[in-house]
């Protein structure tokens, strides 16, 4: 393509440059000056010298978190295809109709019968009415909380450094979003009602969002995620609900992103050891007791004991606590003896034939393929890559 350049004025453009860069040191210095008075300043931590957010590049954090979210990215439509969601793309669609075709026909009528309005008749037949209560109670524990983990990831995300931690944390947030409105669609079919949150959801989870600074990895993927990671491990085998898989290989990477994190941008010794900041977290994390203690009953409808499920939730929480450096090990130590203290006196207090268990050491995901994943997840941090 021939181009037919334009004369302009050479002395104009450069006292427009000049006026640039003297207009651009003063700003520049005023918003510096402004920060380092912690009055203001920039809002963006963004580095446009380099065209990077401040901290750098942190690519592998983006290849662990991101890239990794979009190759599993799961559409509503092929997973729950009875559902309102129609997210396939036209070669999703294709390929879902060829795998159609190789169906035998007890799988056509599986798939028929999923697709169809009886997706409702499935659950009444595997559900009676009092267990189709305990699990909209229950999940709605967590569903709540997915609205609340929307939240408390957008609003992280001007507060992590680098352009791979923004890409990590923007993965999450679109993950949350899918998970709250695939949810609500999903406890919806039970055609029981969805009860309001409880209190202790309230405290637990307005903690989280309300936290300051990186708290809020403690409060929502450390916490708040763990216990949504153990829900998923119990629920995800059960008929009608397997689409739960995906919100499990969800959350195992929200939970490792932390400790991922921290990795590469260590916090201080004293964001550590801080005992404010010690004394902060329990706070966030003491209204999980009475919250499970009042999901008791729900949890017993459906043969689970809340203890082994609490013990199992607060053993992965601790341990994610010390990896990412919110606890020392003998903190982590001292925490696991209380938490089993506690868990055994309310037993001992509440049921006739109570003898002392190690709750701790309990485990209720089942299914092999969730067990396989928490087994990454809570191994080596490098694994979740």
């Amino acid at each position: 393509m021939e181009l037919q350049k334009l004369t302009v004025n050479a002395r104009a453009a450069q006292i427009n440059l000049e006026v640039e860069r003297i207009a651009n040191r003063i700003v520049r210095s005023y918003d510096g000056v402004l920060e380092r008075l912690h009055l203001g300043g920039r809002a963006a931590k963004y580095d446009d010298v380099h065209y990077e957010f401040i901290g750098g590049p942190a690519d592998s954090l983006r290849k662990k978190h991101y890239d990794k979210s979009l190759r599993l990215l799961w559409k509503g439509e092929a997973a729950l295809p009875w559902s309102s969601f129609r997210d396939c793309n036209p070669y999703e669609r294709e390929l879902i109709d060829l795998a159609e075709r190789s169906f035998s026909a007890e799988e056509r009528s599986i798939r028929n019968r999923i697709t169809s309005a009886e997706f409702k008749a499935l659950l009444d037949r595997e559900y009676t009415l009092e267990q189709k209560h305990a699990i909209v109670a229950i999940l709605s524990a967590i569903g709540h909380g997915e609205a609340y983990a929307w939240l408390v990831s957008a609003s992280l995300l001007p507060q992590v450094q680098s352009t791979g931690a923004k890409a990590a944390l923007t993965m999450q947030i679109l993950e949350e979003a899918k998970h709250f409105v695939v949810m609500r669609e999903l406890m919806q079919a039970f055609g029981v009602p969805i009860p309001r949150q409880s209190v202790w959801e309230y405290l637990l989870l307005e903690g989280a969002l309300k936290a300051k600074g990186l708290d809020k990895f403690f409060g929502m993927n450390v916490l708040v995620e763990s216990i949504a990671l153990s829900l998923f491990g119990v629920f995800a085998s059960m008929p009608g609900l397997d689409v739960l898989r995906l919100f499990h290989l969800d959350e195992s990477r929200h939970t490792a992103l932390p400790a991922n994190y921290f990795k590469e941008f260590p916090m201080s010794k004293w964001q550590q050891r801080s005992p404010l900041g010690r004394i902060r977290r329990l706070r966030m994390t003491l209204p999980a007791l009475p919250l499970i203690m009042l999901l008791e009953s729900d949890l017993a409808v459906l043969g689970i004991d809340a203890f082994d499920f609490a013990g199992s939730v607060m053993r992965k929480v601790t341990h994610l606590s010390e990896r990412a450096g919110f606890l020392k090990p003998e903190d982590a130590r001292g925490q696991t003896r209380f938490f089993n203290e506690v868990f055994n006196a309310y037993c001992k207090a509440t049921r006739d034939d109570h003898r002392y268990k190690n709750f701790m050491g309990a485990e209720t995901t089942t299914g092999e393929a969730e067990l396989a994943v928490e087994r990454e997840a809570f191994g080596d941090v490098s694994t979740a890559a």
